[in-house]
Formats: structure tokens, C-alpha cells, sequence
């Protein structure tokens, strides 16, 4: 008996090997299926799926025996791997040099051997889809033919495997890197609120000094100031929002009123001249409340603040259809140009407007991202001087 040499590329096989994460797992039916297939078309009583570790040879999958592994010094498949042809066939062990004296001869009565290399894109042996037999015998061409073809099929699933699980390493690292940035905003935004909020605190105390000075460039200046951290607060608040939306779709479902959600908006975001009606059934049953109430709160403060009227209108509509809640938010304002509506839900897209103060271009991509989690969509539809209608559905 000869003991199957070693591959000259041993080290890196064993490493691709790995990656496969297949040594000592259950069975499976995918594998299962090929070599009860493979020993009906061979009409072999055993076939195996098999991955040469250092020291043994694992059956991924095996048909005919109650073991799943055995010493890889005495395996046939050691030598299969070696061999550069298609397929591998020994007609009668027993005759055989590499294997006079094989235990596997005696204990498991392998008398006939046929296996093909499982070659991997990257060119390295993982192991063999083969079969055995307890006779001497050999294949007809349509059986080797349907053994290399079974051993290819093989093959691609375990390369479909392989990518399935470089694919959740990435979602995993994917999802780690999102959580870390999600800190990162939270941390970096309420480290920069407090102090924000302590230079709009002492203009407005250095505005009402300088008032009674009667000093006008000063003044100017602080309001220059003033405005300036008031952007800042914008961009600080819009980025915390949007790494925090994702909090707001774990909220259980409950029924709402809409004229308490208008009304709690209303006291919230509008002045003395704007006005806020809503139409449509009163009751919203079984929604995110919280998630609703942002995506609200944001378009009518979008509305307000891409307004120039002297009386600000909007109006928030509602209709309950068979697999979606249906919700509209439209204003009088001054609209915005068709060739800009494709972008105007892209992450930082500001679109400027004359003696109006610059968005942060995040809400409206918050509001999006919020409103696909939760199984709808959002759409708008513009016109410049006629205002804007942002039209949203909700999953029920």
C-alpha cells in the first residue's frame, strides 16, 4: 500500500478549504440529493461528497456507510486529487499497488473506486464527488459522463456557499461600521449642541445690549453670528436624526387621531399667521405613531420653510387603503423645479431659493429612508408659484 502524497500546494489548499466552513458539519440536502443520485446512476452502493483535511477525509455527504470521515492516509481520494484526468477509476483495488493491504479493502469492502476532483475556480482540489462498489467493475461512458458533470454541480454549490458567507461577514462588518457611526454622530452632535447653544444664548443677550446702544454694525454682526449657528444647529440636529431614524421603526403599532397628531404639530412648528388643516378618516389604525409623527413634523416644516406667502397653508390628507396607509402634505408655497424633483430626496441636496434660508438637504432623504423602511413610498409632485404636494404611503 502506498500512502496518497501530499498536493505541492498543500498549505494554500488547506487554506482555501477553510473558508468553506464545511469540516464537521451536519448533513445537508442539497449534498444529500447529488450522491443519492450519483449512486442511482452509477448503481454503486455508496457514494460520497468528500474534503480532504490534513489527516482525514470528511464526508460531507455519504450514501451507503454510517461514518463520516476516515484517516486520510489510507484514502482513495488522496490519490484522486493527485491525478490529472477527469476521472479517477480503480477497477479492482486488490490488483492495485497504492492499495494492496488498504484496510478500507477488508473493513469497508472497497473493491471499486471512481472519483472526480472537486476543483474549486482558483484551481485547488477541495476534495471528490466519487463512488464505491464492494465488486470489481467499471462505468459506462454515460455514467463517468454524469459523475464529472454531478462533481461540477458539486462544485457551484459549494461556491455558492462560499460567497453566502462573505456575504454575511460584509453585512456583519457592514452593520458594526453603521452601529459605529450611529455613535460617532450621537456623540459628535450632542458634544457640539451644548456649546452651539451657549453662543445663540449670548447673542440674543448681546442683541438686546447693543439695542439699547443703538449700535447697528455691531448688531449686524451677532445677527451674522446668530444665523450662522443656527445652520450649524440645523446640520447637527438633521445628521442625528437621520443616524437615529432606524429607532423609531422598533415602536409597536397603535390607533391615532389625526386631528390630535395636526393639532400637536400645529403648536409645535406654526406661527400666528400659518395655518395647518388635515382631511380624511380621523382615526389611523394600527401604525407607527412615532415614526408617522417625524415624517410629518419634517414635511410640514419643509412646507414652512419653503414659503414665502403671507399666510402659509398646508394641508395633511389621509386614506386608508387595502394594504397602505395613504398620506399627503401640501402647501402654498413656491414650488420646486421639475428638473430638480429627481434629487430632491439625495442625502446633502440643497436646492437654494432667493430670501430663503439654505436647507440642510438632510430631511427629506431621513423622511425617505423612514418612509421605504416601513414598506411604503414617497413621491412628489411640483410646480414653481403653485406649491408642492409630497404624497407618502405606509405599510399596514
Amino acid at each position: 500500500m502506498k500512502n496518497p502524497k501530499l498536493p505541492e500546494n498543500e498549505l494554500q489548499r488547506l487554506e482555501v478549504l477553510s473558508e468553506y466552513q464545511l469540516l464537521d458539519t451536519l448533513p445537508e440536502e442539497e449534498y444529500d440529493n447529488i450522491t443519492s443520485l450519483v449512486a442511482t446512476i452509477c448503481d454503486a452502493p455508496v457514494s460520497l461528497i468528500t474534503m480532504l483535511d490534513k489527516d482525514r477525509n470528511f464526508f460531507k455527504s455519504h450514501y451507503g456507510v454510517p461514518f463520516n470521515e476516515s484517516p486520510r492516509d489510507i484514502s482513495f481520494c488522496g490519490h484522486a486529487i493527485l491525478d490529472n484526468g477527469p476521472i479517477f477509476i480503480i477497477e479492482d483495488a486488490r490488483l492495485d499497488e497504492r492499495f494492496i493491504g488498504n484496510p478500507l479493502i477488508e473493513d469497508a469492502m472497497a473493491i471499486f473506486y471512481a472519483g472526480v476532483s472537486l476543483i474549486n475556480p482558483e484551481g485547488y482540489a477541495l476534495g471528490t464527488l466519487c463512488v464505491f462498489d464492494h465488486k470489481p467493475r467499471t462505468l459506462t461512458t454515460s455514467q463517468q459522463n454524469a459523475l464529472i458533470t454531478l462533481g461540477k454541480q458539486v462544485v457551484n454549490t459549494l461556491e455558492l456557499r462560499r460567497q453566502n458567507l462573505k456575504l454575511q461577514v460584509a453585512k456583519k462588518e457592514l452593520t458594526l461600521h453603521n452601529i459605529q457611526l450611529k455613535k460617532f454622530a450621537s456623540h459628535v452632535s450632542h458634544d457640539l449642541k451644548s456649546p452651539l447653544a451657549n453662543i445663540i444664548s449670548l447673542t440674543d443677550l448681546l442683541k438686546d445690549e447693543l439695542i439699547d446702544r443703538h449700535s447697528n454694525s455691531s448688531l449686524e454682526y451677532l445677527e451674522y453670528i446668530e444665523d450662522s449657528a443656527l445652520i450649524l444647529k440645523d446640520y447637527i440636529d438633521g445628521i442625528l436624526l437621520h443616524y437615529k431614524a432606524d429607532e423609531l421603526l422598533i415602536a409597536k403599532k397603535e390607533d391615532i387621531k389625526l386631528s390630535e397628531l395636526s393639532k400637536n404639530i400645529s403648536q409645535l412648528l406654526l406661527s400666528k399667521n400659518d395655518k395647518l388643516t388635515y382631511s380624511g378618516e380621523d382615526t389611523i389604525k394600527n401604525i407607527n405613531k412615532p415614526a408617522l409623527t417625524q415624517i410629518l413634523i419634517n414635511l410640514v416644516d419643509n412646507a414652512l420653510k419653503y414659503n414665502d406667502a403671507e399666510k402659509r397653508l398646508i394641508h395633511v390628507s389621509y386614506v386608508e387603503e387595502p394594504k397602505y396607509h395613504k398620506f399627503s402634505v401640501s402647501d402654498n408655497g413656491i414650488g420646486i423645479e421639475k428638473d430638480k424633483q429627481d434629487v430632491i430626496f439625495q442625502l446633502f441636496t440643497i436646492i437654494p431659493h432667493k430670501n430663503i434660508k439654505p436647507s440642510t438637504g438632510i430631511g427629506l432623504s431621513t423622511i425617505e429612508n423612514l418612509v421605504n423602511k416601513l414598506g411604503g413610498e414617497i413621491s412628489l409632485s411640483s410646480e414653481i408659484g403653485a406649491g408642492s404636494v409630497f404624497t407618502f404611503t405606509i405599510a399596514k
